[in-house]
């Protein structure tokens, strides 16, 4: 075990990966107390103790389009982040997800002959397999969330470890009287919960579609109610008579009968609280053109990607009309329905296939063994 207490470098770029990387800070905190945290990220690391040099409201594109505009901000961020690399003499850096920044900033680290810890792994295994040669290095270590990274990475030629699904470390919500209490909502009628997205760009394009659809099932059942998953200080127009809260999917989630979640952690967040959905995608036309031709894997919803089959309904780009995702709350909202039982019964699958709470701490032992800073060699089992 070293003797000096250790200095590591936390880097994330969006919102999920602040709260990731501010769940790993306390873990590194419980098993090193007197380790050195600093790097980028946003209010739940700060909460958590880490020192920011600065902060994710820099990093907001999403998109190969929308992240042309922001290309210049990028670049001057990840030459700050390669001097503090270099300033500070950092014994480990861990990277948590947001890959389009992180691998640059993992090839700096790599050539001043700093490990890398990379937590939430680029999804090589569905587009840009090119991009795996960086990773090979001895330096990289990969923790992996997914049950089926390992294997995919594997034949890129890299080693990953399943660590588990960092969702599972949530604390569990309050049940479905409680949410609607908290939030004001009445206890009768169906709610109908809208998650648009956490970055501002992708909220721009999904919001409109999202809120039209919610408009025109109320039309047709006036008892139904709406709540927004929103993000700090966005504004999501034309939500007059919906319930906005802001920062709390979980809570939106506990109080909904059906939903609508763009693309990403949102429809396992979903899946986890038992709320059927359906998955919501547009982005710019030529980043869309672009995916097309560079994605290989048959469906975007981690939910059906994770169980391998089409569970959630998809709807993307043109198909995302509102029309077309007011029908599928309706059926959603069907107590009846097949579609909906398929959901509720293919949900109780997921959660196994997730692994098991303690992935924090999974990753804080992986970390400090990495740069010998361990206090005992045995690591937190899946239980």
């Amino acid at each position: 075990m070293r003797s000096s207490a250790p200095r590591i470098y936390l880097s994330a770029g969006e919102a999920s990966g602040d709260i990731h990387a501010a769940a790993l800070a306390e873990a590194l905190r419980e098993a090193c107390p007197e380790a050195v945290l600093e790097g980028m990220g946003g209010p739940a690391m700060a909460a958590s103790g880490v020192r920011l040099f600065a902060t994710i409201d820099r990093c907001q594109a999403a998109g190969l389009v929308e992240l042309l505009g922001s290309v210049p901000t990028h670049w001057r961020l990840l030459k700050e982040a390669e001097k503090w690399l270099v300033e500070r003499g950092y014994d480990l850096a861990v990277l948590v997800d947001y890959p389009g920044f992180h691998l640059r900033l993992l090839r700096a680290a790599i050539a001043r002959g700093i490990p890398v810890l990379y937590y939430i792994a680029p999804q090589l295994w569905a587009w840009g397999s090119w991009r795996a040669k960086i990773l090979r290095s001895p330096l990289v270590k990969i923790a992996s969330i997914l049950p089926f990274e390992p294997g995919e990475l594997g034949r890129l030629g890299l080693q990953a470890q399943f660590v588990g699904h960092p969702l599972l470390d949530r604390p569990a919500p309050p049940t479905r009287e409680v949410a609607r209490k908290e939030l004001g909502l009445g206890s009768r009628g169906p709610v109908i919960a809208l998650l648009p997205g956490s970055r501002p760009a992708e909220i721009k394009r999904i919001w409109p579609a999202m809120r039209d659809a919610a408009q025109r099932l109320r039309r047709r059942h006036p008892g139904a109610e709406v709540v927004v998953a929103g993000l700090g200080e966005h504004r999501y127009p034309g939500s007059e008579g919906f319930c906005v809260r802001r920062d709390d999917v979980a809570l939106v989630l506990a109080a909904a009968d059906a939903a609508l979640c763009k693309a990403g952690t949102a429809t396992l967040e979903a899946a986890l609280a038992g709320v059927p959905h359906a998955v919501v995608q547009r982005v710019h036309p030529v980043t869309y053109a672009v995916a097309r031709r560079v994605v290989r894997v048959p469906y975007i919803g981690l939910v059906n990607l994770v169980l391998e089959e089409a569970i959630v309904p998809e709807l993307i780009q043109s198909g995302a009309r509102p029309e077309a995702l007011e029908r599928i709350l309706e059926i959603l909202l069907d107590p009846g329905s097949p579609e909906r039982a398929r959901q509720l019964e293919a949900f109780a699958m997921l959660r196994p296939r997730l692994g098991t709470p303690g992935v924090a701490a999974r990753v804080a032992h992986i970390a400090l063994k990495q740069i010998g800073a361990l206090a005992t060699e045995t690591q937190p089992a899946f239980s």
